[in-house]
């Protein structure tokens, strides 16, 4: 009944249908076999269920540009089956501007550096529609430019020839360079749905365009390692030609790209996870040139003595250290460099993040330790020396175990009184012992050279 009464609406709406399936029918009688019908009413409807998905293409109203900033990303590359996470590189993505264009390099580069893919892209910068695209790899060179027609040139490193392009350019479609981030001008929400169309130029086949269908749009609880948790849109995306899924992790909020995973095969998922370049919880730049200068090219001189204080170490009930200094070891490294107000600022933020435990401490500056000194006792009472350092404060460390030992008593008996009338009292009576342990002492000093030429002797001590 469904179907008659959709038949009957074709005819009604559609003239066209009419007249040419109505004579059809007096022709053929078996078109009134339900079956029948229902073929010819899907070959009909299908042009308008494919118009009802959500066609996404440059310049469309779906397209919101002011969330591609320009800025750096770098991402590193997983290959991921089951619970097995391999490193294969790492890939960038670099957007910039000039005037009403959108550049955007891309880079990846393989994790032994032995081979790299370069990729740049030129669109407008509102519409995203494609201005021209060159890349280079191991095998090949490729520049095109976009207009009414496509031209440019492949190069084969492989064969050494060059190969002149002109191509018909399809009505509407994004450069597949740029589709990553695209994702991320797209307004989405809970069940968004649409489709949209990548360019892609391969000398091995004619195909040039593929389809591309948002298949769904959910949220998503994403924590990165760095920044904690983040309110996020899981968008799964499906090649149609392929078969091949690809899901985006994109922010509700500033809409950043956070991850990308695409389906291989066999189990096997390529995964892209944002290192987050951007994140800089420590406001105060290290300056590497000034640090190095101040350890390296004064004529002050600090000398020391590392030890563990008397009451370092264990109580458990008598006295505690025997021996009044536990001097750091012969060998024992001590380690000094320029305090600065990038290393306070970088102690206060990881003390406050271990303390709420809800992210990793931020690493030093890569830097940082370009401007370490380091020396070594020299003797058996826990001397050292620091030389060529100009004025300015210094943190001066040190970690080493010593050897402790401590005077406990025990109990070993009693001695009961007794007279003719009976018992009277007792004493206890007590023994004493040595007992040896290992423990450590972790020390660090501020110390402050006013001149140069200034000699500090001190006790670093824990």
């Amino acid at each position: 009944m469904i179907i008659d009464s959709i038949w009957k609406a074709l005819f009604t709406c559609s003239p066209i249908f009419g007249i040419v399936f109505a004579a059809i029918d007096d022709t053929i009688g078996f078109l009134t076999h339900m079956n029948i019908r229902t073929l010819i009413l899907a070959l009909y409807l299908f042009p308008f269920i494919a118009i009802c998905q959500k066609m996404i293409a440059p310049g469309g109203s779906e397209i919101n540009t002011s969330f591609l900033k320009p800025q750096k990303s770098l991402y590193t590359v997983y290959y991921v089956k089951d619970t097995s996470w391999t490193k294969k590189g790492t890939m960038t993505y670099d957007i910039t501007y000039d005037a009403n264009q959108l550049i955007y390099n891309y880079q990846y580069t393989d994790k032994s550096n032995e081979w790299s893919v370069s990729r740049t892209s030129i669109a407008d910068a509102k519409t995203l529609k494609s201005i021209s695209y060159q890349s280079e790899s191991s095998n090949s060179k490729l520049n095109l430019e976009f207009g009414n027609t496509i031209k440019g040139n492949y190069y084969s490193k492989k064969t050494k020839k060059n190969k002149i392009l002109n191509l018909k350019t399809p009505s509407s479609f994004f450069d597949f360079n740029l589709a990553d981030n695209m994702m991320t001008t797209l307004p989405l929400t809970v069940g968004y749905k649409g489709t949209f169309s990548q360019f892609y130029y391969d000398d091995n086949t004619d195909t040039l365009v593929s389809n591309y269908r948002i298949k769904e749009v959910k949220s998503y609880a994403y924590r990165s390692p760095k920044t904690g948790n983040h309110d996020t849109w899981l968008a799964s995306v499906l090649e149609e030609s392929t078969g091949a899924i690809y899901n985006f992790v994109i922010d509700k909020k500033d809409h950043r790209l956070w991850q990308r995973e695409m389906s291989l095969g066999n189990g096997m998922w390529e995964i892209c996870i944002n290192e987050e370049l951007d994140y800089q919880p420590i406001k105060n730049q290290f300056n590497k040139e000034q640090s190095i200068k101040q350890i390296s090219t004064g004529n002050s001189v600090i000398t020391g003595t590392a030890y563990a204080k008397d009451n370092t170490g264990k109580k458990l009930g008598g006295l505690v250290n025997t021996a009044k200094k536990q001097f750091a070891p012969k060998g024992t490294e001590i380690t000094l460099f320029p305090n600065s107000a990038y290393y306070e600022e970088w102690v206060g933020v990881n003390k406050k993040i271990k303390k709420q435990g809800q992210i990793p401490e931020v690493p030093l500056d890569v830097n940082f330790g370009t401007a370490i000194k380091k020396t070594k006792v020299y003797d058996d009472e826990g001397h050292f020396e620091f030389a060529d350092l100009l004025p300015g404060t210094y943190v001066i460390m040190a970690s080493f175990d010593f050897t402790n030992s401590y005077n406990y008593s025990y109990v070993t008996g009693y001695t009961n009184y007794y007279n003719y009338w009976g018992y009277t009292g007792s004493n206890t009576n007590y023994g004493s012992a040595k007992q040896h342990y290992r423990d450590q002492a972790n020390v660090e000093k501020l110390v402050t050279i006013d001149s140069d030429g200034d000699k500090k002797d001190i006790n670093l001590r824990d």
